[in-house]
């Protein structure tokens, strides 16, 4: 099992079939949710399914939290990205090896997997997901020409 980071296939397809809109079409929600070290999360994720995800419980909730997108789709050079705002979950006991960001809805479609490059602890405190700064060459989302 193994969690490696990368922008899953199935969105860079959904973009191109207008599946997805960061611009502020209000009923799309975009949420992350928090795996452990015996997921299989990659490019080849297509969905968000609860399989090895952190537990109920302990300040976590299945299914994760709501993202917030704090810089809207934007570009620089021949680069587009955009970026969320960092997202907590308070007193928590939580042990997680990455995240997945997901569109809620439908088949629930995989945006991106996050891979925290080991094990992640909060004891009974603040677990954060903190996201890169908004530019492109960090923007967690990023489309760019090789």
């Amino acid at each position: 099992m193994a969690i490696t980071q990368a922008m899953c296939t199935s969105f860079k397809v959904a973009l191109l079939n207008g599946e997805m809109d960061f611009s502020g079409d209000t009923s799309q929600t975009f949420k992350i949710a928090l795996f452990t070290s015996s997921a299989t999360l990659n490019a080849a994720t297509t969905a968000y399914a609860t399989t090895n995800e952190v537990a109920n419980g302990n300040g976590y909730t299945t299914g994760g939290n709501t993202l917030t997108i704090s810089a809207a789709p934007a570009s620089s050079g021949t680069t587009a990205f955009l970026d969320f705002a960092d997202t907590t979950w308070t007193d928590a006991t939580i042990t997680a090896r990455g995240a997945l960001i997901y569109k809620v809805g439908g088949t629930n479609p995989a945006v991106a997997v996050l891979d925290f490059g080991g094990d992640k602890i909060s004891t009974a405190g603040d677990f954060t997901v903190q996201f890169p700064a908004a530019d492109a060459t960090n923007a967690i989302v990023r489309i760019a020409t090789p």
